[in-house]
């Protein structure tokens, strides 16, 4: 459910009762649809329709007075509408969220004077006029469209993901747990970029984290957490007792933090402190959060924590992060993407089996490194993006693109996904080029336009969109 702003506009020598009716429609369509909307009164200014700079000024200080509420703006064009009223609604108001742009279809046998709309051409004044006013806005799919339509209701649909997205971005709160891994240059970034944009990220020492956990001593929540992980994933029958507690300790220890710190994603320095001095692997306990709606990143990969926020905000499924790993033998449009895992199981697609670092075990010993979540990512249409801070040039840039996880066979332990991108080679081409991580976040659904959209044109950000 979201809250939109409603602005229905109209031109006096236009028939005022496609205003009246539009008011109607609208608000029959969005009631249905679960949301809720602000609106001026009917009865505030003629047939309740926006037609002048004072009705605009009406307009624009009842949404300031609901600014705190309001994530969207819906204009709505019943006929030719007037844009002055329009931009000044918006304007005044200074909410600073997305605009959505209807125009209503004209009836090819109704294009006399009592039922013409030209709502087709005023839509082409009303964006002339929110550009030079310097006003993002987005589009219907189609240009004109009946408010009861289906495709209005897929662009309304788009368009509440496109606000959350947006506006979860502009003032998101990242909690950092821990230092980089020494050995990862490659996740670099700038806090103060961020900054700049609204981003904060809070810090965290996992000592801190790890403190916490040895010293919990709530048994009942204990229990609970443990209960919890056991209906969440497949434990192996012979892990000791101790071990799936340690993971039960470690998560609460975690929650407790991003709770503490308001946080809406992490980033985790998830080896090799968490293992040699606690004696665990911080996977499962990633996972869960993830799939509670907090995304974790690898690695204290802080932009990458955000980007999972950005898909999962988009989709409105919980994000997984990869490696970009392997070649499929000889398909190069075909790659296997990988990690230990740390991936919610709703991305995966089935219920994780809790095993160990298979890698990292090698160094820090398979007794100090359970808790990742095993299983071979299921088919599907995703969406890929990785977002990323260019200290040099003083910017925020991304990749974003749309493939498949597909069924193909593998003989792998951990986190493995194989993955299907169109001219996937060019892609490779272009993460080198320009520097990008080996890291990239990926979630369920095509929802590239919508990222694409809140990053580019919203957010202000260089986005390079891949197809």
């Amino acid at each position: 459910m979201s809250v939109f702003g409603v602005i229905v506009t109209t031109r006096g020598f236009f028939p005022g009762w496609l205003a009246e009716e539009a008011r109607e429609l609208i608000s029959n369509k969005l009631t249905q649809m679960g949301h809720e909307f602000v609106m001026v009164d009917k009865d505030s200014m003629p047939y309740g329709a926006v037609q002048s700079y004072e009705h605009g000024k009406i307009c624009a200080d009842l949404f300031k007075k609901n600014s705190e509420r309001i994530e969207g703006i819906i204009v709505i064009l019943p006929n030719f509408g007037d844009e002055i009223g329009v931009v000044t609604a918006i304007h005044e108001a200074g909410l600073n969220v997305p605009v959505l742009v209807q125009a209503c279809d004209d009836d090819l046998h109704l294009l006399d004077v009592e039922h013409r709309r030209d709502a087709f051409c005023g839509k082409l004044s009303v964006c002339n006029n929110l550009k030079q006013y310097g006003i993002k806005y987005t589009l219907t799919k189609l240009h004109t469209c009946k408010i009861e339509s289906d495709e209005f209701t897929d662009d309304i649909n788009r368009f509440e993901k496109l606000c959350k997205t947006v506006n979860n971005l502009r003032k998101a709160r990242i909690l950092a747990v821990g230092t980089r891994p020494g050995a990862f240059q490659t996740v670099r970034y700038s806090e103060k970029l961020l900054q700049i944009n609204g981003i904060s990220v809070l810090v965290e020492d996992i000592g801190n984290l790890i403190s916490d956990a040895e010293n919990f001593d709530d048994k009942d929540r204990l229990e609970e957490t443990i209960a919890e992980i056991s209906s969440y994933a497949n434990i192996p029958k012979d892990a000791a007792t101790e071990k799936v507690e340690k993971l039960a300790r470690f998560q609460i220890a975690l929650e407790n933090s991003l709770n503490l710190h308001d946080a809406d994603c992490a980033a985790v320095q998830c080896w090799n402190v968490l293992q040699n001095q606690f004696g665990c692997a911080s996977c499962l306990a990633m996972s869960m959060m993830g799939e509670k709606g907090i995304p974790h990143a690898c690695e204290m990969d802080v932009p990458g924590a955000l980007t999972m926020y950005a898909l999962s905000s988009a989709a409105g499924e919980p994000a997984g992060y990869l490696d970009w790993n392997n070649n499929y033998g000889d398909d190069r449009n075909t790659c296997i993407n990988f990690h230990c895992s740390n991936y919610p199981a709703s991305f995966m697609g089935c219920k994780p089996a809790v095993g160990v670092l298979d890698i990292l075990g090698t160094q820090l010993g398979y007794e100090n490194c359970f808790g990742s979540c095993v299983g071979k990512v299921k088919p599907g249409p995703m969406t890929f993006c990785k977002i990323a801070t260019d200290d040099v040039n003083g910017t925020i840039r991304a990749y974003v693109g749309e493939g498949e996880f597909v069924d193909k066979p593998l003989d792998t332990f951990g986190g493995p996904a194989v993955c299907s991108v169109p001219n996937l080679q060019d892609l490779m081409h272009v993460i080198c080029e320009q520097g990008y991580e080996h890291h990239v976040s990926m979630v369920r659904g095509h929802v590239a336009d919508i990222v694409e959209e809140a990053l580019s044109k919203y957010l202000g950000w260089e986005v390079y969109r891949h197809c």
